[in-house]
């Protein structure tokens, strides 16, 4: 009894030796506002935010890509193999049992036999028959198979966050390929208004050319134009086709079977998106939560590297049989109890180093930690100030464009009627076509930079209180 008691004494002072130190802070205050003004009246709820963009196609797209994508296939088949890792490290914290049978027939070849195999020269074959169920049990006094078992846990809720952020970064991606598509449909459309225009004012030139009204330069001048009009409508045309290409590619299928319908560019709309408070961040994001699950796998890991270099303690229960005939196997049982101690002695720092790796481990963890909610922040704040400054853009846009259109108007109609020359009428053709081809481009950019807001917002993801999983 006596050494039963010393060895738990020596156990227990050992314990002591190996608690883990306590899981660190990020260090990191939320700032209590942004930085950019955002609207505050708006929905606080982000989830289904493709919904918003008054696009049924883009609802279309988004649930195909769901079903579609490869890239989110496999971060799901990455959740299932972290699930059976759980099951797998929990094993280690529940009694092992094994169930054996044996058969066995010795015989000598020659010679009169051995003492060891009792066999003689009349019987030179010995069979032996045993059967035993046994159970062992390592008793986890420093808290490393349950340390395995949290580290488990922990990278399944870190395979589950970045499950999320992928179909986050690919539901994302879809709405900036297709209203990048879109836009690009509209700016070919533009491109052939313009060199039809274009066209047009070149007949009114060669007519007056005929006459004798317009010089041969004049004629020369919008025939240029007219050819560099003709150049840039197949570079639209040829990015419209990358931007299809790219967009089938996210929904897992060749461009063949990609269809758009006719949904005009003009008929996407942004909402209004309330941004919340920093600090909400932290539960909105699944990569900050994918970042701090896998902090405290690491902690966890630290844990199990230290109880690796204490002393363990195994039990273990055998009940079992034997007989030198089938018949018999079960009317000899035996049990056997065994209590063994394993204290590493000598490994030559290895142990140590393994130790000293995880603790790395999880200090460069909490740097990334750290990084990811500093990230977050700034792609928030990004987000909102390109919201702002677009808007301000198009504001005035808007004047450049109605302006250039008054001045193409005017220009042609002078010039048919001899009032103006032929410079005046180019120049406010390059300013109207820029014009037009800049208003869709801040557009576009106004679509993208509310995907934008509302991917660095968590596009409607939150985590769950207790249980580590979104809702």
């Amino acid at each position: 009894m006596k050494p039963s008691l010393s060895l738990l004494t020596l156990c227990l002072i050992l314990a002591g030796c190996g608690s883990p130190a306590p899981r660190p802070d990020s260090g990191i205050a939320p700032p209590s506002s942004w930085q950019s003004p955002h609207d505050q009246a708006a929905a606080r709820s982000n989830a289904q935010w493709w919904n918003r963009f008054g696009s049924p196609q883009l609802e279309r797209l988004v649930e195909q890509a769901r079903v579609g994508s490869y890239d989110l296939a496999a971060a799901i088949a990455r959740v299932r193999q972290a699930q059976a890792e759980t099951v797998v490290a929990g094993g280690s914290q529940l009694p092992e049992v094994k169930f054996a049978a044996n058969a066995n027939r010795q015989k000598l070849l020659r010679g009169n036999g051995y003492s060891q195999l009792d066999a003689d020269s009349s019987n030179k074959a010995v069979d032996y028959f045993d059967a035993n169920l046994s159970a062992s049990y390592e008793i986890d006094f420093w808290g490393g198979k349950q340390a395995t078992r949290d580290s488990a846990q922990f990278a399944l809720q870190a395979s589950e966050f970045d499950q999320a952020t992928v179909e986050l970064t690919l539901l994302s991606g879809v709405a900036n390929g297709y209203t990048q598509t879109l836009s690009l449909q509209e700016q070919s459309r533009i491109a052939e208004l313009n060199l039809a225009n274009a066209r047009s004012v070149l007949r009114l030139v060669q007519t007056r050319f005929d006459s004798g009204s317009a010089t041969a330069l004049e004629l020369a001048q919008q025939k240029s134009l007219v050819a560099a009009q003709q150049r840039q409508l197949p570079l639209v045309q040829q990015q419209a086709r990358e931007a299809q290409i790219s967009l089938a590619a996210l929904l897992g299928r060749p461009v063949q079977a990609l269809e758009l319908g006719r949904e005009g560019f003009d008929q996407l709309t942004w909402p209004a998106i309330d941004a919340g408070v920093p600090s909400q961040l932290l539960s909105r994001r699944p990569d900050i939560a994918k970042a701090e699950a896998e902090l405290a796998a690491a902690q966890a890991d630290v844990t199990v590297a230290r109880a690796a270099m204490l002393p363990t303690v195994t039990l273990t229960a055998e009940i079992g049989s034997g007989a030198d005939r089938a018949g018999d196997i079960l009317r000899s049982p035996f049990y056997n109890l065994t209590a063994g101690l394993l204290a590493p002695v000598f490994n030559n720092g290895r142990l140590g180093a393994e130790r000293d790796k995880a603790a790395a481990r999880q200090q460069e963890l909490l740097e990334d930690y750290r990084a990811s909610i500093i990230n977050g922040f700034a792609d928030v704040e990004k987000a909102l100030n390109s919201i702002r400054g677009l808007d301000q853009q198009r504001q005035w846009q808007a004047e450049e464009l109605s302006q250039a259109q008054t001045a193409f108007d005017i220009a042609q109609s002078r010039y048919q009627a001899g009032a103006e020359d032929l410079l005046t009428v180019l120049e406010t053709q390059r300013t109207l076509y820029a014009a037009q081809d800049l208003n869709v481009q801040l557009r576009l950019a106004r679509l993208q930079a509310s995907i934008a807001l509302y991917k660095a917002l968590g596009g409607g993801w939150e985590l769950a209180q207790g249980n580590g999983r979104d809702r």
